[in-house]
């Protein structure tokens, strides 16, 4: 991630700044820049001059095309410039139709993406759950998600979520070289669940064995960055998501990096669920990686 180019998607709310921050504080530390992007939809009763504090009459004469990209792309230099230092900014970038497809398709040209999930009101579907999970989906690249309760203030002490999936594995690269960076712990944790309308709990052999593996992993994919790895498992009877919810709960963590895939056939409603659910509950900005969409250009070069 040195030198990594980071698309930060605003609409313009208060939310936006919390990503803002948190593509500072990465871009600072890879010695990165941060493009800020917005896509817009050219209806008025959705997005007209009146967005910006203008008075509007239905008499008003819609802007033509040109007017509105130059309304909203000073717009949004406005609103980055005094938020994000000069020498990590870079152009503006617009995009006209569908939110989640503009994000995913601009982000083939990124390698990371930071994005807040709560947008204006009357526009919040935008970044309200279903853009920022449908992004989680399409997009090829890490997807960062922070909002005002999980801002990336700190990153010293990382969850790192495994299934033991080989998909679950593609996180490992990007916690690896955030970790190194940033000097920082990771928490590698696998969650055992369990029906307790079937048994009370797993029994020690399965508890043993659980354990094992995820200490073998530890060394086959983090041991050259083993002073900063620990090994957690977590048993419970709740689904992973929410044990995972718990643990974060009970040891808040700086960020949370996990796959948005899992280990079944019906993937997105194993480790996908779990992520998304994370992503909407959690007080920790989650950090997702989806293995299963094709690399980028500048991925392939």
């Amino acid at each position: 991630m040195q030198n990594c180019k980071i698309l930060v998607p605003l609409d313009f709310s208060d939310a936006g700044k919390y990503a803002l921050q948190a593509a500072q504080k990465i871009a600072t530390l890879f010695d990165g820049s941060i493009t800020p992007f917005h896509s817009y939809v050219p209806i008025s009763d959705l997005y007209g001059p009146d967005m910006f504090g203008l008075e509007t009459t239905p008499t008003t004469p819609l802007a033509n095309p040109e007017e509105v990209e130059n309304m909203h792309r000073e717009h949004l230099q406005e609103f980055v410039e005094d938020k994000i230092s000069g020498k990590l900014l870079g152009e503006p970038v617009l995009s006209i139709g569908n939110p989640a497809q503009a994000i995913s398709e601009t982000a083939k040209d990124f390698d990371i993406i930071v994005m807040s999930t709560h947008g204006r009101s009357g526009f919040s579907r935008f970044f309200l759950g279903s853009v920022s999970d449908k992004v989680l989906r399409m997009a090829h690249i890490p997807v960062l998600v922070v909002n005002k309760e999980k801002q990336l203030k700190s990153l010293k002490r990382i969850m790192l979520a495994t299934d033991f999936s080989n998909h679950s594995k593609q996180a490992f690269p990007v916690a690896k070289e955030i970790a190194s960076k940033a000097k920082a712990t990771i928490e590698l944790v696998h969650i055992l669940s369990f029906d307790p309308h079937e048994k009370d709990q797993p029994d020690e052999s399965t508890i043993t064995l659980r354990r094992q593996r995820l200490e073998v992993l530890a060394k086959e994919e983090l041991h050259d960055i083993d002073h900063l790895v620990e090994t957690k498992l977590i048993i419970s009877s709740n689904t992973p998501h929410e044990a995972i919810l718990n643990e974060n709960l009970n040891h808040p963590h700086d960020l949370i990096i996990m796959s948005t895939v899992g280990r079944t056939g019906i993937d997105y409603l194993m480790m996908g669920s779990t992520t998304s659910n994370v992503v909407r509950h959690v007080k920790s900005p989650v950090l997702s990686v989806n293995p299963k969409n094709k690399p980028s250009v500048r991925e392939e070069e």
